[in-house]
This record gives structure tokens, sequence and C-alpha cells, in this order.
């Protein structure tokens, strides 16, 4: 990579961060809400469908006035614009905390993620693409994993972060009504990040437009259905972001019900899953740099143990944390690295193994008890780390002038977040499968990635 392609991928990387903290501070926000207002668990989950949702509205918006201009959007404003747009409008997202948590409303807070997730479509459809673009083609899916890695960082330190808001270092679930005015400090530190961000990147040296991608001008519009890999991508995508949030968004409630824990204490648990989609990435970034073979090697297993090093350093600073509890996850870890590194830069193979690897860790987590099935669930996350850039890939593969309007696509189909964490969540009702075994929605999106990796080794 050039000098200036480095410098635009660090400052590119940064947005990741955002839709990282975001999507785990949902996870703390869903049993805060449940319980201070009385939800059943389905409609708690309207906080990822709100702002899981907002992601296909987005991408559908961007995707009409494209059209109505005869040009994508991105190729019109530049992809550096559809970056500062994106991040001024989940500003203002973040904002509207301040009055939702003032009023304790819950439709308010709703309209706030839903418009933070506006923002964060457009910033998807233009990231994406550029982080595969800035360098070569051969480790375009290790430098999302980058990306990804950085995203969750945010992951990882969000239920954190916001169970100290909501709880306070020595507060419990009981006084979760009266310390919600404390969430709009952290919410309004995030919409102040916002606007920095856009600023630093109107200054930053990322590209307006990718090099293989000269934009679809007139009445060249992409057909779906000429683009097997593409279509079925975007049923991966659905599945993926569905099983991967519908997972974590149910978590606190298996936790409460199978383990007897209670709300204010399920942030370690929470941030682990999150933590364990950054352990994966990490380990798959380091194709990404250039370095020698026995240099690579040792970095993909460095890599990880930083990042559950950076697990155990955030959750140690609550005292009342016993991090030696999560020391065994060093064995799943381990089946990761070994899986990690037999597909490494092998998209297609990635995808089969760590979906089959997926299924196995909700098996664990269903039909085991105590903290064995609760490292089968959050195992899930090491499984998940490296599908969002696989799929991705794949899926965007050789529509050449067409890649902005395929990301688009792909985007909008992050709603899968939304929809299947809702159908889990009703499916979870005692009268129904109950929590336990309303998991097997997540054994059938595995199975479909599975199957679309199978599918995509014959043509890649």
């Amino acid at each position: 990579m050039s000098k200036s392609y480095k410098s635009a991928l660090a400052m590119l990387v940064s947005v990741f961060f955002f839709w990282g903290f975001v999507a785990a501070g949902n996870t703390i926000l869903i049993p805060v809400f449940k319980k201070s207002l009385d939800l059943h668990q389905w409609q708690a989950q309207l906080i990822e469908f709100c702002f899981y949702v907002a992601y296909a509205v987005g991408a559908l918006a961007y995707y009409l006035i494209g059209r109505a201009r005869g040009r994508d959007i991105l190729n019109t404003i530049g992809y550096k614009k559809g970056l500062i747009y994106g991040l001024l409008i989940s500003a203002v997202g973040a904002f509207l905390f301040m009055p939702a948590a003032s009023y304790e409303s819950f439709p308010l807070m709703l309209a706030g993620l839903f418009i933070v997730g506006l923002g964060f479509s457009l910033q998807q459809t233009a990231a994406n693409p550029l982080a595969i673009s800035l360098g070569s083609k051969e480790t375009g899916s290790s430098r999302l994993s980058m990306a990804g890695g950085v995203n969750n960082v945010g992951t990882t330190i969000a239920p954190i972060l916001l169970s100290y808001a909501i709880f306070g270092s020595t507060g419990t679930a009981e006084n979760t009504v009266l310390s919600l005015e404390s969430v709009k400090m952290p919410y309004l530190i995030l919409c102040a990040a916002f606007i920095v961000v856009a600023i630093a990147i109107k200054f930053s040296r990322i590209p307006d437009q990718l090099t293989d991608d000269k934009g679809a001008t007139g009445n060249e519009r992409l057909r779906i259905a000429d683009y097997p890999s593409l279509w079925m991508g975007m049923i991966g995508i659905f599945v993926y972001v569905g099983v991967e949030v519908s997972t974590a968004a149910n978590l606190a409630e298996y936790l409460k019900i199978e383990a007897g824990i209670s709300e204010d204490n399920v942030a370690p648990f929470i941030s682990l899953f999150w933590g364990s989609l950054m352990i994966g990435r990490w380990a798959a970034s380091v194709g990404a740099f250039n370095v020698s073979k026995a240099t690579e090697n040792i970095l993909r297993v460095v890599a990880p143990l930083l990042a559950f090093g950076l697990f155990l350093a955030v959750n140690s600073l609550k005292a009342s944390t016993d991090i030696t509890l999560f020391f065994p996850y060093l064995i799943p870890m381990a089946v990761l690295l070994v899986a990690a590194h037999i597909t490494s830069n092998k998209p297609a193979f990635q995808l089969q193994l760590f979906a089959g690897l997926g299924i196995l860790s909700l098996f664990v987590g269903m039909f085991t008890t105590g903290m064995l099935s609760i490292f089968g669930f959050m195992s899930v996350g090491l499984f998940c780390s490296t599908l969002w850039p696989c799929v991705f890939d794949l899926a965007t593969s050789g529509l050449g002038k067409f890649k902005s309007q395929g990301s688009a696509f792909l985007i909008m189909m992050i709603m899968g977040g939304g929809f299947v964490s809702v159908f889990q969540g009703y499916l979870s009702d005692e009268s129904l499968l109950g929590i336990r075994n309303s998991y097997w929605v997540g054994v059938a999106c595995f199975a479909y990635l599975a199957y679309y990796g199978r599918y995509m080794m014959k043509r890649v």
C-alpha cells in the first residue's frame, strides 16, 4: 500500500468503531428498557429492529435518489462526502437521546436509533468497498477484517461504559428507571465524536472514487438477477447479521432465566460476545500487512491474545467482575486460530468452515448447562467474526462499475439484525420454544451461510 492509502485507511477505519459502539450498546439498553417499561422480550427487541431496519430504509432511499438523478449517489457526491454526510446524520440521531432520556420516552429513543442507523447505512455503503479497494485485491477481505477489528474495540467497551452510565459502579438493576438520565452523557459525547470525525475526514486523503468503479450512468442499472453471487450474498448478509445480533440481543434474557444473572451483571458477558468478534477479526486482519510468512504466523497468535487481553483489562475495571471466570475461553479461541490459519485469504472456504463451527457453538449452548453453555453462545461471536468480509468480498467480486450499487443492496440487508432478533425474541416465549431453544433460529442462519460458502467455492 502507498503512504496515502495507509493514511486514508487509518482514517476510514475510525467510522467502524462507531458502528460497533452503538450496536453493542443496544444490547445493554434492551434489558434496561424491558425491565423499566415492563416489556415483552419481542417488544424490547424493537431496539434492534428500529436500528437495523434503518439500514434497509437508508440504503433503499439512497438508491432511489441515485436512480432519480441517473447516477448512483456515491458516484455523484463521492465516497468521502458519503462518509461525512452519514456521520452528520448519525450525530442528529445521537443527540435525540438527550430528550429521550429526560422524558424516559421509548418511542423517542427508537427514533434516535433509527436516525443513527440511517447515517450508518450511508457510511457502510461507502466504507466497505473503500476498505476492500485501498490496496491489493488479494488482501481486500483481510483489510475489511482489520477494519472490523476496530469496530469490535467499540463493541467490547460499549457494554461496560453504558453499564457504568446506567447502573453506576455500585448500582443495581433496581434503580434502572432513575438512572436513565445518565444515558445522556455517553450519547452526547458520541454525537460530538461523529462531528469531529466528519471534519477530520473532510481533510483526509480518502478518495472520492474507487479505482475500479467509474460509475454506472444513464440506463446502466445493476440487474441483481444477472449476478447470483450478489443476490445470494444479500441473503447471506441478512442471515449473518441476523444470527450475530439476535444471539447477543437475547443473551441477557438467557443469562437471567438460565443462569440467574441480573441485568446489572450481564455487561461482562455481552462484552465478551462482542469482544469475540474483535478477537477473530484481529487474527484475520494479519493478512493485510506486508510481513514475512513466519511473522504473519506469529501475529496470528499474538493479535487475538492482545484482543482478549484488552477485554480482560476493560472488564477488570469493575471490582465486582471476576475475570478469571473467562480464562477457559482460551480453548474456543484456539479452535478459532486453527480454523483461521487453514482458511487464510480463502473467503469461500472460511465462510463454509466458520458457519459450521458457529452451528457447533450453538449446539454447545443449547445442549449443555452452566459456564460451558454460556461459552457456547459467546463463541458464536468468534465464528461470526470474519463472515462479514467473506460474504461482502464474494458478493461484490466481479461487479466492476456496479460495485457501489451492489454495496448499497448488501447494506440494505443489514435489516436482518432487526427481523431475526424480533423473530427469535417472539419464539423465546415459554409458551413457544423458550429462550434456550429459540437459538435454533441461529442454526438455520448458519446453515444457509455454509451453503453459500460451498456454492461460491465452486465459482471463485
